[in-house]
């Protein structure tokens, strides 16, 4: 297994992995994100993601079976693990921990 640093878009794909769970596979977790981000997200780097989340240990997969849209192909669906999970709760953790560290003060003109 891999490290487990979490980059920020390794973030993102394991996020929405997780919102569209059971079905999460590549061209769903891109145009999802596309919709939620406005972000133009390519489906190579959505696949890059995929592929180091699971070496990571934070996603598993598994073929679907065959269907006539895809020209028989299947698709390869993804599922967050428990260390995943962990992963995210202990990002959102950090994260919060820092956002209520920041003092409250007027952020405007003087």
């Amino acid at each position: 297994m891999k490290g487990t640093y979490l980059g920020e878009f390794e973030e993102l794909v394991l996020l929405t992995v997780g919102a569209l769970y059971p079905e999460a596979y590549g061209v769903a977790v891109m145009d999802e994100i596309q919709t939620e981000t406005g972000r133009s997200v390519n489906i190579s780097a959505v696949h890059s993601a995929m592929r180091r989340l699971d070496e990571k240990g934070f996603v598993k997969s598994e073929m679907g079976g065959a269907t006539n849209e895809r020209g028989g192909r299947r698709k390869r669906y993804f599922e967050l693990t428990a260390f995943g999970k962990k992963a995210l709760d202990d990002a959102q953790s950090l994260r919060m921990k820092l956002y209520n560290r920041i003092p409250d003060i007027s952020f405007g003109t003087h």
